[in-house]
């Protein structure tokens, strides 16, 4: 009895070592260069939403109203 469950853990060690060797071989890349990445994205990437960020022609729904009533269905 106490040799299946000695066999039992290792088993179980056995398996933690396997996903921590797939865990090991995962590539990664430092924060900085992650970082670095997403603000290069950011700068050259136009966002729809905003159009009064890129200088575009498109009327944007989300700036202030040009007129004297802040309501839009007036």
């Amino acid at each position: 009895m106490e040799d299946s469950k000695l066999q039992a853990k290792l088993v179980s060690i056995f398996e933690l070592n396997d996903k921590l060797r797939e865990q090991l071989e995962i590539q990664r890349i430092t924060v900085s260069d992650a970082s670095k990445s997403l603000i290069e994205y950011c700068q050259n990437t136009s966002d729809s939403l905003v159009p009064s960020l890129w200088n575009s022609k498109r009327k944007d729904f989300y700036s202030e109203p040009a007129g004297d009533c802040g309501c839009i269905s007036m």
